[in-house]
């Protein structure tokens, strides 16, 4: 083996920094959305979403059963890769949050406008604008309360031997002391 790493197991060290991790948010055009159903299997869909105030928004139709699911249990997460964009792949944040269920014609009004025009333009965005506005829709704003990212070209320059140390990022709980205890529980000593 070449480079620093020599395996993938500690990886927390690799955060996004924080204007790649606003350039992630604001680019990208889907999320998966997840949540727990009543028999607690966590379940997850595709969004299109908007960043914004430091929050994330979605929406769906009010019958959709992640609506129930939120109504009863309001913690859910999204999960936003890098995939398919110019920032190019190997970057994501899992967001954990609680997620509330604004009614206000002002949050959809402005909502379902900054969606439309996120990705289209001209009258194909004003088409899906105007769509939007179901009695049926809701819209799904998730508060951030914690934040896993990963950045995968720091990953790679470790491994190369490349990354300097204060590219790296402290190493978290899953890292240090849970790293730790499977070590000792199947008998490996590093």
């Amino acid at each position: 083996m070449t480079g620093g790493v020599q395996d993938h197991e500690v990886v927390s060290i690799y955060p996004l920094d924080a204007d790649q991790l606003e350039k992630l948010l604001t680019t990208q055009n889907e999320l998966v959305f997840n949540w727990a159903t009543s028999d607690s299997w966590p379940v997850g869909v595709i969004h299109s979403f908007v960043w914004k105030d430091g929050r994330i928004w979605v929406t769906c139709a009010a019958h959709r059963h992640r609506v129930a699911a939120v109504r009863r249990n309001p913690k859910v997460s999204v999960v936003v890769t890098s995939t398919g964009t110019a920032i190019g792949p190997g970057k994501s944040v899992t967001i954990k949050g609680r997620c509330v269920i604004p009614e206000d014609p002002e949050t959809k009004q402005w909502f379902y406008h900054d969606l439309a025009y996120k990705g289209l333009k001209g009258d194909a965005a004003a088409d899906f604008e105007a769509r939007l506005h179901s009695p049926l829709r809701v819209v799904l704003e998730v508060i951030p309360e914690k934040w896993i990212t990963f950045d995968g070209a720091k990953f790679a320059a470790d491994t190369a031997g490349v990354l300097p140390e204060q590219k790296k990022g402290p190493r978290l709980e899953s890292d240090t002391l849970r790293l730790a205890r499977e070590l000792r529980s199947r008998g490996i000593a590093r």
